[in-house]
């Protein structure tokens, strides 16, 4: 593999049309908003589905969600004890967690895991490791509507005598909305994990593909899409100019005469132009 050379910024455009992108918990799972009324989505949430992509790819994941587990373990614990055997240092812990999982050498990991009493150790592990892929949230360009559905579950999930079946729910959506989401690959950061050139090659498509295989009840297929990836890659290790700088540059507005977003076709984007320093654009699928 070939080491990654010169600093990548990118931002990534996603249009969400009647679907939940990302439940507050501590909100009843309504859609995340600002105080502002802008969507939002974590970028825990937006790690969670590149890594899912990244299995759907073929990679090997350390962070597996429990319905993806592709290696019958139930922890993190078990799955790093189970790959990583015998290491000397702190340093060739982390070696070997960078070579065998690509969501580590990725986004970095923290390993804190008590010692394994089956394996009669007597120190734990505790490692940790930086990524060179960082990630904001992603927030909409324009405030959100969101809205509520009631709903009405016809069969109960236990036998319960003398209750009727029938129970009262709540479904939450966002109407429309546009979403930038915000990142940038430090190549310093890569050369530690061992981040190659084919990484971001493979990061980029997981951006471009990043809601296959997502849908879900709160996500009906086609509700979240990706619109376009703009992948800037400079010329040098620490880049032209700063990732704000970068970032600053992709323009998006509301058109002339138009008060509230309903589609893509509402928001004038743009480019602005930066010396020695064209984003490559990718079409989402």
């Amino acid at each position: 593999m070939s080491s990654l050379q010169n600093k990548i910024d990118f931002t990534v455009l996603i249009k969400v049309v009647n679907a939940n992108p990302n439940g507050d918990p501590l909100n009843g799972n309504r859609p995340r908003t600002t105080y502002t009324g802008q969507g939002e989505i974590s970028d825990v949430c937006l790690k969670r589905k590149i890594r899912n992509r990244f299995q759907d790819m073929g990679e090997q994941i350390f962070v597996q969600s429990a319905d993806r587990s592709d290696d019958e373990c139930t922890s993190l614990s078990e799955r790093a004890s189970k790959n990583i055997t015998k290491y000397e240092s702190n340093d060739d812990y982390a070696r070997q967690a960078c070579e065998k999982w690509m969501d580590v050498r990725t986004f970095g990991q923290v390993f804190a895991f008590k010692p394994n009493k089956d394996k009669k150790e007597k120190e734990g592990v505790s490692v940790g490791v930086r990524g060179p892929v960082s990630v904001h949230q992603a927030v909409s360009c324009s405030p959100v509507d969101v809205n509520s559905m009631q709903i009405t579950k016809s069969v109960n999930s236990e036998p319960e005598k003398g209750k009727s079946s029938d129970t009262m729910g709540t479904k939450h959506f966002v109407e429309f909305g546009l979403y930038r989401m915000k990142g940038s690959i430090n190549v310093q950061l890569a050369e530690k994990t061992g981040f190659s050139e084919e990484d971001a090659q493979k990061l980029k498509e997981a951006l471009r593909t990043l809601f296959i295989n997502d849908a879900s009840s709160a996500r009906p297929d086609g509700s979240m899409e990706v619109v376009s990836v703009y992948w800037w890659e400079h010329n040098t290790k620490i880049g032209q100019y700063s990732a704000a700088k970068v970032h600053d540059s992709l323009k998006i507005s509301l058109k002339k005469d138009v008060l509230v977003p309903a589609s893509v076709d509402d928001y004038e984007i743009r480019v602005e132009h930066l010396p020695e320093l064209e984003p490559e654009v990718i079409e989402g699928i």
